[in-house]
């Protein structure tokens, strides 16, 4: 899979499903365990927001992440994300058959990731996304590569990018700053 030829002004509109990995995406990719063994994430506002932005422009979000963690369930449950797959050992057959539930094809998908595990899915779909501190191989196969590190707001990048490019951004953040 070679970068997408379609420019993002022509992409942006056709993606209805955006799916994210957890560890390295939505987080910096550290897993932190308490002297109870509890383990705690932390987790962009900035990404929330985002998501939340994404959802009310009318599309879907969805998790697709190899660990399971009862705090990326608390995080989902939050932001009303109802597509939550964990535990996943190879991402690409999850993504194709999140797609095919929905009614979608990979033209009508985006996938963020940062590691080896997410490269078969980034590949295969229509805008694969790569955090600016993914690994390189991951770096070198996505169509796009966010400025902004895992957890740092990457998704939210993203987001704002697709919204922008679609024209939708304007719209929905207007109340926001007046």
């Amino acid at each position: 899979h070679s970068p997408t030829d379609m420019p993002l002004e022509e992409l942006a509109p056709k993606i209805e499903l955006l799916l994210t990995d957890v560890d390295g995406v939505l987080t910096d990719g550290g897993i932190t365990f308490d002297a109870n063994g509890v383990e705690t994430k932390t987790f962009s506002v900035r990404d929330g927001l985002g998501i939340r932005l994404w959802q009310k422009s009318g599309k879907r979000l969805g998790v697709v992440t190899g660990r399971a963690s009862r705090i990326v369930e608390q995080r989902c449950n939050e932001l009303d994300i109802e597509l939550l797959f964990q535990a996943v050992g190879e991402k690409l057959p999850v993504v194709e058959q999140i797609a095919e539930d929905a009614g979608l094809s990979l033209e009508q998908i985006a996938f963020i990731g940062d590691d080896l595990p997410d490269l078969p899915a980034i590949r295969a779909v229509a805008l694969g996304v790569a955090v600016a501190d993914a690994a390189q191989e991951v770096r070198d196969g996505a169509d796009y590569v966010t400025a902004t590190p895992g957890g740092r707001g990457a998704l939210r990048e993203l987001v704002e990018l697709l919204l922008k490019s679609s024209g939708a951004w304007s719209e929905l953040t207007g109340a926001l700053h007046g």
